[in-house]
């Protein structure tokens, strides 16, 4: 059975790792992997359909225990004990729920002080006990219904008969306001900002542009934000740096710090349809630059040693590469290509295309009419892949990788074989 500490507004954890309000579900997600035989049968629910309007949950069900994640910014808002006899809970240090200890009201109030009369749910039958960042909620028998006009107010009980807390809840602010709509229901936790012990000497994305001529990608500009290199409080510092086509590794490095892996491509799966692929002896391997907390990756030419692609991912469950990255936030504006003269659909501006935009849109808007490459990844030693396969399509210098919910799984920029430039080799006598 765990036994963990309840810090309100922030944390659930213990000495050795804690889950922090506002962390990034991949962080989790190493948590619970370094737990392996302590923490089992997790899940990972989420809406293959609506992956931006559902929330990303981890869910413990041994420790009764659920990680609710906003599924836009992906990051932890919630941390709710749904079981309370699968696991021991503390707060400064002093136990209120084990096998030994039942959490009723008096056992809560003990330990964590008064607080505001608490909020009764009549339809529910559940009374909730609130305090900043932690509530506590009790399920109550109808005949002890306060006779309150509006629900509120605190529940008188005889002797024995306090309710035990089914349930607990953290998150950040006063989360348990009453809605405007008067139904009782209560409002959104808000999402706390990434904490500081959470960035790991690691650079982290607010936004990525995408630096293009009318038909043609330039290169990246990133702006970010890592932990200040002073004083312990000292809060984010921001960086803008910009990465081109044809940039050094070193001058790369430079700007963005050294990549969290680099991996070398261990083969070109396509030079089998080169008709001089027998002929030629293979050349050396080019090599990314990954770059996981900023949802991207750079492909340098083995040769030359310089930027030749950008991969940007987009994150969304359901994909192979899902939770290797944190999401690129990227904006791309890409001008469509001039329709054919004897077309009656007229040219338009620029398409604007993110993280967030569905295939289906953007393919209409650039009048995209190649049929696709289907892709099946699969991993050396497990050649099956649950996700199914993806669907690439070509558009100028990129290649949009299109999941089976017409979500935009990746977006490769490269630059077309004539645009690069050429390097002079001397033959020696």
């Amino acid at each position: 059975m765990l036994d963990l500490e309840i810090v309100p507004e922030r944390s659930l954890g213990c000495d050795a790792w804690e889950f922090v309000l506002g962390m990034h579900f991949s962080q989790s997600v190493a948590i619970i992997q370094s737990q392996v035989g302590t923490i089992r049968g997790v899940q990972v629910l989420y809406s293959d359909q609506n992956p931006l309007s559902v929330d990303l949950v981890i869910n413990m069900p041994q420790d009764g225990i659920r990680l609710i994640f906003d599924p836009v910014a992906q990051r932890l808002k919630i941390i709710e004990i749904y079981n309370m006899k699968l696991v021991k809970l503390r707060y400064s240090g002093m136990c209120f729920n084990s096998p030994e200890i039942t959490p009723s009201i008096e056992q809560v109030e003990h330990c964590f002080g008064a607080t505001h009369p608490g909020l009764y749910d009549s339809q529910r039958h559940l009374f909730a006990l609130n305090f900043r960042g932690l509530s506590f909620y009790f399920p109550v028998d109808s005949k002890f219904e306060p006779g309150y006009a509006h629900g509120l107010g605190s529940l008188q009980f005889p002797n024995g008969g306090s309710p035990v807390v089914s349930r607990t809840t953290i998150y950040h602010g006063s989360q348990h306001q009453l809605s405007s709509s008067g139904s009782g229901s209560l409002c959104p936790a808000p999402l706390p900002e990434l904490p500081l012990s959470c960035y790991r000497h690691q650079l982290h994305l607010r936004r990525c542009d995408v630096l293009r001529t009318s038909t043609a990608t330039v290169g990246l500009r990133l702006h970010m934000f890592t932990e200040g290199g002073g004083r312990p409080l000292e809060g984010a510092v921001c960086a803008v740096r910009a990465v081109r086509f044809g940039d050094s590794c070193q001058r790369v490095a430079r700007a963005l710090g050294a990549p969290a892996r680099l991996y070398y491509k261990a083969d070109d799966k396509m030079r089998i349809h080169r008709p001089t692929a027998r002929r030629r002896p293979p050349p050396a391997s080019d090599y990314f630059f990954n770059y996981f907390t900023l949802g991207l990756d750079m492909l340098f030419d083995a040769r030359t040693h310089q930027v030749k692609k950008f991969v940007l991912h987009t994150n969304y469950p359901g994909h192979y590469n899902f939770n290797m990255y944190h999401r690129c936030e990227f904006e791309l504006a890409v001008q469509p290509d001039k329709c054919d003269p004897n077309s009656l659909v007229e040219n338009r501006g620029a398409v604007s295309i993110t993280a967030y935009s569905k295939w289906e849109v953007v393919s209409r808007a650039l009048r995209v009419c190649e049929r696709p490459v289907v892709l099946n990844r699969a991993s050396s030693t497990n050649t099956t892949n649950p996700f199914g396969s993806t669907f690439c399509y070509g558009y100028q210098d990129m290649i949009f990788e299109v999941m089976s919910n017409n979500y935009i799984a990746s977006i490769t920029l490269y630059q077309p074989e004539g645009t690069r430039p050429h390097y002079a080799v001397n033959s020696i006598a």
